[in-house]
């Protein structure tokens, strides 16, 4: 089958390319202002990239068109479509389908599916979790927004069979708050009936321009893990409530026989599970959950109802990636890996690209690359890097708002608050409909602002002294400002 796929540079969307390339399918895309890692990944796959939506690809004449959800019907200011291939393809009348109703019916159908949704850390959770599954012995494939420094690349279909567990089965487990039919059912047995893997990252963003339900409604999954939530998304969601509503049509799809895996310590969740769970439900995080840690989020026992079941030493900070751990060791826990086989794994867990990167030292001073973009995973970043940091170590936050959410200027306000552990903060307000220097004026003299990224990198530079981590933050390229600023600080100081 040769497949084109819309939008082919998403970090979906260029996970399902791998797929399907693995698969044995044909496999070419287009897309528009491409940046690495995904970039990289799919040159080295041998997949053929096409810059730009334009019409003329019609005469490569794939099978069926897979419409990545940066396609949309929009017009440019003169009226011409902004997707003129997209409206070739439905003039035709050839076959398309969203990325996420290709994957159901191409690589999920018949794999005990493990489901991570959240707010924040789903990456860096669905990684985790593949990682343990792997180093049981159990070959799952996934799909991750980012690419796992353990496995090199973003997605694989993993084993087509389930090999035997390396690990052990846990016993049997206690009942859950939230009920259900199997609530007092441990895990007693491998649920799915032995089939084999398949972890993948669960989005709430929406299919397609065709399909407004969230991506994650057609992965049916047998575990599923809700992380947090909190408002987000301001440009397709109206408030919580309504994301809260998407969630719960996830919960709906689980099985009896299997398991919704839920951060204790979060309201939303809590309501959503209150509209009706029908699954087996495993909490963590907040005192009273069933999964629980004590101790620095670098080193930490894992407590299961109290007793402590196995220990996590890694050298990942924050302690939403403790809480992250937390619930890959419930999810695998599902699946036949006993806890202290799961704490034992990610102890060798090496996080994910553009997740708290290093990215080079010059002269004494540190740049990272990070994908935080929400105000609240911007705080719980910078609060992970400065719980390593020794007194007088600085931090300098350099931060786009590029998320649908914040050009729309939804959390400018929460900004200060986000960077309250950072010494300095440089914000990229270049092609902001609101103004990025007032929304930082609580910060006084800590804050700067830069039209263009020429600009940031001479306030950051001019800024910067030996000691000094720069912590870079954003969900795109950002005018690859790491590479500007290691060059930068390697000039001679005038």
């Amino acid at each position: 089958m040769h497949i084109h796929i819309l939008g082919i540079c998403g970090t979906f969307m260029g996970g399902v390319a791998a797929l399907a390339r693995e698969a044995g399918h044909k496999v070419t895309g287009c897309d528009a202002g491409v940046y690495p890692p995904m970039s990289d990944q799919l040159r080295a796959l041998g997949i053929e990239l096409i810059e730009g939506f334009g019409a003329d690809q019609m005469g490569l004449k794939p099978d069926v068109w897979v419409i990545g959800n940066v396609v949309s019907r929009a017009r440019l200011p003169d009226g011409t479509p902004k997707f003129p291939l997209m409206e070739a393809i439905l003039e035709s009348g050839q076959p398309y389908v969203s990325g996420p109703q290709w994957l159901l019916e191409n690589v999920l159908q018949g794999r005990h599916v493990l489901a991570v949704a959240g707010t924040h850390g789903k990456t860096t959770t669905t990684s985790m979790l593949a990682w343990v599954l792997e180093q049981a012995g159990l070959a799952p494939g996934f799909l991750v927004g980012g690419v796992p420094m353990n496995f090199g690349v973003s997605a694989r279909l993993g084993a087509p069979t389930l090999p035997a567990s390396r690990g052990s089965l846990p016993p049997e487990g206690a009942g859950s708050p939230w009920g259900g039919p199997a609530a007092n059912r441990g895990a007693s047995a491998r649920p799915g009936g032995g089939a084999p893997l398949f972890v993948i990252e669960a989005d709430e963003y929406d299919t397609a321009f065709f399909d407004k339900r969230s991506k994650f409604v057609h992965y049916r999954p047998r575990t599923a893990i809700l992380n947090n939530l909190e408002f987000d998304h301001a440009d397709i969601f109206d408030n919580l409530a309504a994301i809260e509503r998407q969630f719960h049509h996830l919960v709906r799809t689980v099985p009896a026989s299997g398991r919704v895996v839920v951060n204790g310590l979060e309201e939303a969740l809590t309501r959503v599970l209150h509209q009706g769970c029908w699954s087996e439900v495993r909490s963590f995080g907040a005192a009273v959950s069933d999964f629980t840690a004590e101790g620095e989020p670098h080193a930490f026992d894992v407590l299961h109802q109290g007793k402590k079941v196995g220990r996590v030493e890694w050298d990942i900070s924050g302690v939403h990636n403790q809480l992250n751990a937390l619930a890959t060791i419930a999810a695998a826990e599902h699946v036949g890996v006993a806890p202290e086989a799961a704490a034992a794994a990610l102890s060798s867990f090496q996080s994910v690209k553009r997740r708290m990167e290093k990215r080079g030292t010059v002269n004494g001073i540190t740049v990272y690359d990070d994908f935080a973009h929400h105000p609240t995973a911007i705080r719980t970043t910078v609060d992970g890097l400065r719980r390593q940091l020794q007194p007088g170590q600085r931090i300098l936050a350099v931060f786009e708002p590029r998320s649908n959410t914040m050009k729309l200027g939804t959390m400018k306000s929460q900004l200060p608050w986000s960077l309250e552990q950072a010494d300095l903060a440089f914000c990229h307000a270049g092609g902001l409909d609101w103004d990025a220097k007032e929304a930082l004026a609580p910060m006084g003299a800590r804050a700067e602002v830069g039209a263009d990224v020429d600009t940031l990198v001479r306030q950051v530079v001019a800024a910067a002294r030996p000691g000094d981590q720069l912590l870079c933050m954003s969900n795109g390229g950002f005018g690859g400002i790491h590479a500007r600023l290691l060059a930068a600080l390697a000039q001679p100081t005038p």
